[in-house]
């Protein structure tokens, strides 16, 4: 019996450190598109990378550990061919409309709405009537972007020529135009908008916002074919993150509207939306 029991107790001690030293199951890493676009992106590339993707991703993170979601830098124009090339999983608060039409991938409703507005330098007498027309006024634009007052085509020698617009990459660059009177209006996300006065608090009354909005982002997530995760599993941990609360927190300062997504809003990989 002796003998028979200290077998036992081997075999029970080599069991538990055979459990103790099997492989943890690893979490897959998501590249995530991270384009200069702020406030969701800020200088990804850079060590001070900052924004609202990377407030939302280290959110998803934190709830789970199946994915691991990281920030893959890319740029505007770039993030095509880095997501079709397999160098990127996912591009977020993104449209189907902005160069995506014929991509494969699926097509998810994030539940998160902003907006384009005209801004203008405030000045007595000037009211929204301002933002009726834009001809014969110069237009501050961000280089790459896809307007819907232009039918969306990003091309800068169009929007140069038929719209004597300005092209630079920076929205604070384009507001400081405005108060230097080197350009008449500025197009802006809402959310930017609402940042950059969180920064300067002094220069709330020097602009007027238009009511007039150029275009509603109705945010997609754009998941491309074969990537770690399905649009079914990420859907889901977006519905936990908003069911908590956590993307109210995140998008809600900057008045980025935090709504249910639409129901069976991820398309077939084949591109078709």
């Amino acid at each position: 019996m002796e003998v028979g029991r200290g077998y036992s107790l081997k075999a029970f001690w080599f069991s538990l450190i055979l459990l103790g030293s099997a492989p943890v199951a690893a979490s897959q890493t998501v590249q995530v598109a991270g384009a200069h676009f702020p406030p969701y992106v800020v200088k990804p590339e850079s060590a001070e990378a900052s924004g609202l993707l990377l407030d939302m991703l280290a959110a998803l993170n934190a709830l789970q550990a199946d994915y691991r979601f990281v920030v893959r830098p890319t740029a505007i124009p770039r993030r095509f061919r880095d997501f079709q090339e397999g160098r990127i999983d996912l591009a977020v608060f993104e449209n189907p409309d902005w160069g995506w039409q014929g991509i494969p991938g699926a097509r998810i409703d994030m539940g998160l709405a902003d907006a384009e507005i005209f801004v203008a330098k405030a000045q007595p007498g000037r009211s929204q009537h301002y933002f009726g027309k834009l001809a014969g006024k110069r237009l501050a634009l961000y280089n790459g972007y896809h307007y819907g007052f232009a039918g969306f085509n990003p091309d800068p020698e169009f929007l140069q020529r038929e719209f004597d617009a300005k092209l630079t990459y920076s929205h604070d660059s384009n507001l400081q135009m405005l108060l230097r009177e080197r350009a008449d209006i500025a197009l802006v996300t809402r959310s930017y908008f609402n940042a950059y006065l969180e920064r300067n608090p002094e220069q709330a009354g020097s602009f007027l916002a238009s009511d007039r909005i150029d275009q509603h982002y109705r945010h997609y997530a754009l998941l491309r074919p074969g990537a770690p995760i399905s649009a079914e599993q990420f859907s889901a941990l977006l519905e936990r993150l908003r069911a908590g609360g956590q993307l109210q927190q995140i998008f809600g300062r900057y008045g980025v509207a935090v709504r249910p997504a639409a129901a069976g809003s991820s398309a077939a990989p084949d591109g078709r939306n």
